[in-house]
């Protein structure tokens, strides 16, 4: 027998993204009048759609951004186990990079993250078990199986929007299977099921590719990993110790590696540079659009290592969680639920160098324009690309202030960054971190200590990698720090700072107790730390403190603002139909909202055009396409608005689409027109696993390559004046 209850409640506090606002719901069952069982559920409650290529958040549009990450989420020393504050140590650190998104890869997260994204504010992708592509039989089972169980054991928790039913396509037919499933046990949650890629999917109510983008004006499209290039923390640049060369590296199975050998100022432009692909085509330029997309990953990890080192350092912060530069991009870069909504600005890197260092700085800015300052000295305005990248070429180094200061297009300061050069290492400070309810002594909780190099007045030394001794005393476990290279630190008590910090963990043990941290380096004195653990109650060795239960929400970034998150940047112009020289019967494939059909030629230069029909007369401004090929293949074209020529030249290379600025012109019918033989060229080579087998170029023919007179249009759209 199934109960069900329905009562309208007033005045509920929505769950949001950065506003974990959560509440108890205790369920009663009564027999005869006869209280029979009673449970308390957290819960929280909010409102979704998922419709025109987007993704509402209490009738808010938002813009997906944020990580793929594996639920493992390990820490050095101690994998996964770790306290429930840890973990919302973690993932609060997302949401302060400004991220909304987790993608958890693979496997179904454990209840713990799920938790405590719940109480972070940080949306959730479930996915339901690890299986690359489709499968049939007994492995589809055991799929749909989990799937169910996950759903049933998650589906009251709020921060879970997405179900994903596979780490990659899956057919119709197993994609219905599971949206039935989750409309059987998760009818009235408010989630969206789909999978990786599911590009033309009927059933799928998300989809989207990694590393390329992906458009739609039917459900929202987002990449499930748009940028795999890994980078040391412990690398600023070429002109800073340990002077580590960008890219620099061993080969990875026989081929270059230098993406995974990255050093901080590449990590940080190429950040910049991946995400501006996926921006450019956000909720606002179009009826179709990009929802988003995740980067992998969010933390240096011990799995999949690929560069010089023994793990992944393709994280925004490294193993144990201090940031990385690119990590600050990213809060300047998802400042906001679609558009930059609060502006900042951020220096790359540090001001410590040699007297005879000469180097590009860079900067990431909301602004329109960046005047770089030395010293109070202008140093002018910083090359603007990718949006948020402004670079300074050949600036000198001065030890003192650099100041960065960001306007709008009348002039009005928006934001404002600073480095400024520390003097000689000096001494060391420490501090501890750990949960809001104190240290308890039940042989699992963490401290975690930070130490930093500092000058005489207590500003970071980033270019001090000083040896670091540590005594440990008392009523604590020592874990350690980052184990990674040659010299492999685990669980030592010797180890290296890296850019004038570190940290190290210690565990409780089972008995409460004082104990005492000390930390001393060579001509840097020491200094020490105390710390006491709290008993926690047991019972036949069984402990009854659930550290889950007694942590705080976050709500930092407020309930859901009002309005509307995006401005309409451009105005879509409707086509209505289209004609060609050949293959007539398909060219509403270069318009059907389908990124998986195209429109082509024969390969004959002279039936190399198409001609579109707007709905109606109007100016057009700017042309967005995705041709076959994006990633390699370069066409020379023409456009003609009612035969006036309104461009000519040969498109970019991408991942995806590209916009092509128009003279603005008025008319009804535009033409996309060949004019000589498409040219290939691998665009993209350095980029982390993008190969000529990854690219969606489904459409290749054996007499493809040769074809040079094709034109092959996936996907076009016009657009007018707002």
């Amino acid at each position: 027998m199934i109960l069900k209850a329905h009562k309208r409640v007033e005045d509920l506090n929505f769950w949001s993204w950065g506003y974990g606002y959560l509440y108890k719901v205790r369920t009663s069952l009564s027999v005869g009048g006869k209280l029979s069982d009673e449970v308390c559920t957290t819960t929280g409650f909010r409102k979704t759609a998922f419709r025109d290529g987007m993704f509402y958040l209490n009738d808010r549009v938002l813009q997906l951004k944020g990580y793929a990450q594996r639920t493992s989420n390990e820490w050095p020393g101690v994998g996964m186990s770790v306290p429930a504050w840890l973990s919302d140590y973690s993932n609060r650190l997302m949401v302060e990079s400004n991220a909304n998104l987790v993608r958890w890869m693979h496997v179904t997260p454990w209840k713990q993250d799920v938790e405590s994204c719940d109480r972070v504010g940080l949306i959730q992708a479930m996915p339901a078990g690890d299986a690359e592509k489709d499968r049939e039989g007994r492995q589809w089972q055991q799929r749909t199986e989990l799937m169910r169980n996950a759903i049933i054991y998650n589906r009251n928790n709020p921060s879970i929007i997405f179900y994903e039913s596979g780490n990659e396509s899956i057919s119709e037919a197993h994609m219905a299977d599971m949206k039935a499933i989750r409309d059987q046990y998760d009818p009235y949650g408010g989630r969206a099921i789909g999978s990786r890629e599911m590009l033309d999917s009927k059933v799928a109510e998300y989809g989207g590719e990694m590393l390329y983008i992906n458009k739609s004006a039917h459900i929202p499209m987002w990449a499930m990993e748009y940028c795999r290039d890994e980078a040391l923390r412990m690398y600023w640049d070429d002109y800073s110790y340990p002077y580590h060369k960008d890219g620099d590296g061993p080969l990875h199975k026989g081929k270059d590696a230098s993406a995974y050998n990255r050093n901080q100022d590449s990590f940080f432009k190429e950040s910049i540079i991946r995400w501006w692909d996926y921006y450019r085509e956000r909720p606002g330029t179009g009826k179709r659009c990009s929802s988003g997309g995740v980067n992998i990953v969010f933390s240096d990890t011990q799995t999949h290592f690929r560069g010089a080192e023994n793990y992944r350092r393709s994280g925004e912060v490294d193993a144990m969680r201090i940031p990385k530069d690119a990590f600050y991009a990213h809060q300047v870069m998802w400042n906001g639920w679609v558009d930059v909504e609060q502006h900042s600005t951020y220096i790359c890197g540090h001001w410590n160098y040699e007297q005879d260092v000469i180097k590009d700085i860079m900067v990431a800015s909301s602004g329109e324009k960046v005047e770089l300052f030395l010293n109070g000295k202008s140093l002018g305005y910083g090359e603007r690309s990718s949006g948020f990248l402004f670079t300074f070429s050949q600036v000198a180094y001065q030890p003192g202030i650099l100041e960065a200061v960001s306007y709008d297009d009348n002039g009005r300061e928006l934001s404002r960054d600073k480095k400024e050069t520390a003097g000689e290492p000096h001494h060391l400070t420490m501090k501890l971190i750990g949960a809001p309810d104190g240290f308890k002594a039940d042989g699992s909780d963490i401290l975690l200590a930070e130490i930093e190099v500092v000058d005489k007045n207590g500003r970071r030394c980033p270019v001090a990698f000083p040896m670091l001794s540590f005594v440990l005393e008392g009523e604590a476990e020592w874990r350690g720090g980052i184990a990674k290279g040659e010299d492999n630190y685990a669980f030592a008590k010797t180890l290296p700072a890296e850019c004038g910090i570190a940290r190290v963990m210690l565990r409780s043990t089972r008995k409460a107790g004082a104990g005492k941290l000390t930390v001393s380096s060579e001509g840097l004195g020491k200094t020490e730390v105390s710390f006491k653990s709290v008993a926690a109650k047991s019972n036949k060795g069984l402990y009854s403190y659930i550290s889950g239960d007694y942590q705080p929400v976050f709500l930092g970034r407020g309930a859901t603002p009002k309005g509307t998150s995006y401005t309409e940047s451009r105005h879509s112009l409707d086509i209505v139909s289209a004609t060609a020289a050949v293959n007539e019967e398909k060219t509403f494939a270069a318009f059907d909202d389908n990124e998986l059909s195209e429109w082509t030629n024969d390969g004959r230069l002279s039936t190399g055009w198409i001609t579109f029909e707007l709905k109606e007369d109007a100016i057009v401004e700017e042309m967005t396409i995705k041709l076959t090929g994006w990633r390699m293949r370069a066409y020379p074209i023409a456009v003609f608005v009612d035969d006036v020529e309104v461009y000519r030249g040969t498109t970019e290379k991408s991942l995806g689409y590209i916009t092509i600025p128009l003279k603005p012109t008025k008319g009804r019918f535009v033409k996309i027109a060949l004019q000589g033989s498409s040219t290939e060229d691998d665009a993209f080579g350095s980029i982390v696993e993008i190969t000529g087998t990854k690219e969606l170029d489904l459409y290749k023919s054996p007499n493809a390559t040769n074809a040079k007179g094709q034109l092959r249009i996936v996907e076009v759209e016009f657009y007018g004046e707002k």
